[in-house]
């Protein structure tokens, strides 16, 4: 989705093959980018798993919970790999135009087959991320003809006010059957369109990640210092506001029934509130002075998967969902039904003694993530060795 940063350290040379890494980029944002891809196959396991997306068990919750820096890392990063990619072309806008409208074909194509098994079009279809990312992309089209700071700046504005401006937009302002694609989530009229993640606050975390592709450019130390910065202080303003409820989060943690640091970190994701967004971005960010210098073969198998990452996703919805009918077939000797149906978001009472243990959960994630390294070390090698080729930017 976002290929144009570099690793922290080169894959093992070729003799015929350059070396993928770059001097020019920054070592630990190919290293973020690998680990959100390996936490986000968790929550896919758990979809097929018929484990429920967080609860009261700490176990179950904090499953959910380490997966919610997946969605703001990926449009984060895609607005900064735009960024990057202004700097050595001339044709930014048409590429983000021609890529968005393609995300946007593919999730409601082949990956709405890939994540259901079944062609029941008529009935369901899937606005999730990859639709959000190309929509984002169309807008940023038009966005990064403005200077990255007057980018940023909507961004930030995006992120910061969403929650007390979209309510009353909503109430006033006839969207009709566009108000969930704009700000919502469910059903787009009568149609068979279900949205998992709308428009805004998305297209404010791309336009702010558009921004921060200027931090990066800085020389080391002042790059250091800003995301250090701009990271602790957003998790600090997270802690601020989430303590006090005046702001940023439609839930007030206080009347959860759960214990109560669930209830605090249980911020509303859907659509993604000041508070989610401070709560993930924030550590992300900071994160990424004290990973420049990370080495090592966890380092560099991370790396991997942070070069590929939609490539990546393109494997593992199908590879996971697969994993999942043979799961099936070893516990009951059959296929159950039930994983033919609309997942992720229309899927159907679970059925009857279905639901995996938490240790089976991560087991097949296991399993998923090591079947995963091996085609997506291939293409990152294909990748930089085939630069003459205009189609592999798209994947």
């Amino acid at each position: 989705m976002f290929a144009l940063m570099s690793a922290p350290a080169p894959l093992a040379a070729r003799p015929t093959t350059p070396p993928l890494a770059a001097t020019s980029r920054v070592a630990s944002i190919d290293l973020i980018r690998g680990a959100v891809m390996v936490l986000m196959a968790i929550d896919h396991v758990r979809v097929y798993a018929g484990v429920p997306a967080g609860g009261p068990m700490p176990g179950v919750f904090f499953t959910r919970w380490v997966t919610h820096f997946v969605a703001p890392a990926f449009l984060f990063l895609a607005g900064t790999s735009a960024f990057f990619y202004g700097r050595k072309h001339t044709d930014l806008s048409r590429f983000l135009l021609v890529r968005g409208v393609w995300l946007v074909l593919l999730e409601l194509t082949v990956l709405r087959v890939c994540w259901t098994f079944n062609f029941d079009f008529s009935h369901y279809m899937l606005a999730g991320v990859i639709w959000v990312i190309g929509w984002c992309m169309i807008l940023m089209a038009a966005l990064v003809r403005l200077r990255p700071r007057t980018v940023g700046i909507i961004g930030a504005a995006i992120i910061a006010l969403h929650n007390a401006v979209m309510p009353w937009v909503m109430n006033h302002v006839p969207l009709g059957p566009l108000a969930n694609i704009v700000y919502g989530i469910g059903p787009v009229g009568s149609s068979p369109l279900l949205v998992l993640y709308s428009i805004i606050p998305w297209i404010g975390v791309m336009a702010a990640g558009y921004w921060f592709g200027t931090v990066l450019v800085m020389e080391p130390a002042r790059r250091n210092g800003i995301c250090l910065r701009l990271g602790l202080g957003a998790t600090a303003l997270f802690l601020l506001l989430r303590a006090t409820g005046i702001y940023g989060d439609p839930r007030p943690w206080t009347s959860m029934q759960m214990p109560r640091l669930l209830a605090f970190l249980n911020t509303t994701k859907y659509p993604a509130s000041l508070s989610f967004l401070l709560m993930t971005l924030g550590p992300t960010i900071a994160l990424i002075p004290l990973l420049d210098r990370a080495r090592g073969p966890v380092a560099q198998w991370l790396t991997v998967f942070g070069r590929v990452p939609f490539f990546y996703y393109m494997l593992h919805i199908p590879l996971i969902h697969a994993l999942a009918l043979v799961v099936s077939l070893i516990r009951t000797g059959s296929v159950n039904p039930w994983l033919f149906t609309n997942h992720p978001m229309a899927p159907g009472n679970l059925p009857d003694g279905y639901m995996w243990s938490l240790g089976l959960l991560y087991l097949v994630w296991a399993i998923a993530v090591a079947l995963l390294y091996i085609p997506s070390r291939w293409y990152a090698e294909f990748k930089a060795r085939r630069t003459d080729l205009r189609w592999p930017k798209y994947m």
